[in-house]
């Protein structure tokens, strides 16, 4: 006797739902968080976020990135045919690590975000700095005075007619900017005349620098990065308040000129040939100038080695911003064996 048709019916949907699946290789990780029974332990708290899954998972992975490039030292490698003399050395292979680059945008120095960096600075963590004109001057002016927690929804009219300037739930007072200007103009004049009757050529990176040694505040991102010689470049300088004290000092005292030339010479050399690097690392926090001009310079050697970026852009409107690793490997940014890491999150 033939079976009913809605036997049929019912077992083609029973073998639909309870498809079988394939058996998963033998150590594939399983999804597993934080237990947060017993005393906290902040390693383990990190370690857990690889199994955590999502943005947790791609952090963890960040982790172990930069874990990678601190790591790596030249004597991890076979000696090479072409290698001289020193390079052959034991010692001096041991001491040759990953040259990294650090870009951050401003709201990062705006935020609470300044004090890992000046931390980072301060111990020689980083290589090469790239940041935007905010990124610059918000330090500075963090020196000089406070910013302020406030709220997402306070309604901007009120505001300007309170000289008050929100960034996200933040607050500066616009009498931050004055003094601002009145520590940058006399500073200004000194390099004009410095320009003038010395014959300093002024780059982007020598402005920064001037700045960090005047501002004499360990505070400063950027007094560690003068201190240590840390080179700090912004092809968007005068993309800020920074731009604003150029625009008005042009016209009291003119004659100021600052070389973008010269700096994007010194930026690609910094991936090619400065300290003569054998392998490079991109930590990228926000999107924009600061992560473009890292990865460009680094196609000057067909890519960096080590790769880790964190934004919230996205990829379909085609911005450099929110590409993902994979998109600046097409472009010789990223080198194809590399293992690099987007995590789609607020850097905060």
């Amino acid at each position: 006797m033939s079976e009913k048709p809605a036997d049929n019916e019912a077992q083609s949907a029973l073998d639909a739902v309870l498809l079988k699946s394939v058996e998963m290789p033998a150590g594939t990780p399983t999804v597993q968080g934080y237990d947060f029974e017993g005393d906290l332990d902040l390693q383990k708290l990190l370690d857990s976020m690889l199994t955590s899954g999502f943005q947790a998972t791609q952090l963890g992975r960040a982790v172990d990135e930069v874990n990678r490039m601190l790591r790596w030292r030249l004597s991890d490698e076979p000696v090479g045919e072409d290698d001289s003399e020193e390079e052959k050395d034991p010692k001096y292979r041991a001491s040759v690590r990953t040259k990294i680059f650090l870009g951050f945008t401003s709201n990062l120095i705006s935020s609470g975000v300044r004090e890992q960096l000046v931390f980072m600075m301060k111990h020689r963590m980083i290589d090469v700095l790239v940041t935007t004109a905010g990124g610059v001057e918000e330090d500075f002016i963090k020196c000089l005075a406070p910013t302020y927690l406030g709220d997402w929804s306070l309604k901007g009219k009120e505001l300007r007619s309170q000289g008050l300037n929100r960034i996200g739930n933040l607050l500066v007072p616009n009498d931050n900017y004055c003094k601002f200007e009145d520590w940058m103009m006399p500073i200004l004049d000194a390099m004009k005349k410095e320009q003038d009757e010395d014959g300093v050529r002024w780059t982007p990176s020598r402005v920064i620098k001037r700045l960090g040694f005047e501002i004499d505040d360990p505070r400063s991102v950027y007094y560690w990065a003068a201190k240590h010689d840390i080179p700090v470049y912004c092809p968007a300088l005068t993309d800020g308040s920074i731009g604003d004290m150029l625009y008005f000092h042009s016209f009291n005292n003119p004659g100021l000129v600052v070389d973008l030339v010269e700096d994007i010479r010194a930026m690609n050399d910094e991936a090619r040939l400065v300290t003569r690097p054998r392998k490079t690392g991109m930590l990228v926090l926000g999107g924009g100038v600061a992560k473009h001009h890292i990865n460009n310079a680094n196609l000057m050697r067909n890519g960096a080695d080590f790769s880790v970026s964190i934004n919230t852009a996205q990829e379909f409107d085609g911005s450099d911003s929110g590409a993902k690793p994979d998109e600046a490997v097409s472009w010789g940014k990223i080198r194809p064996e590399a293992t690099p890491v987007k995590v789609c999150a607020d850097a905060t």
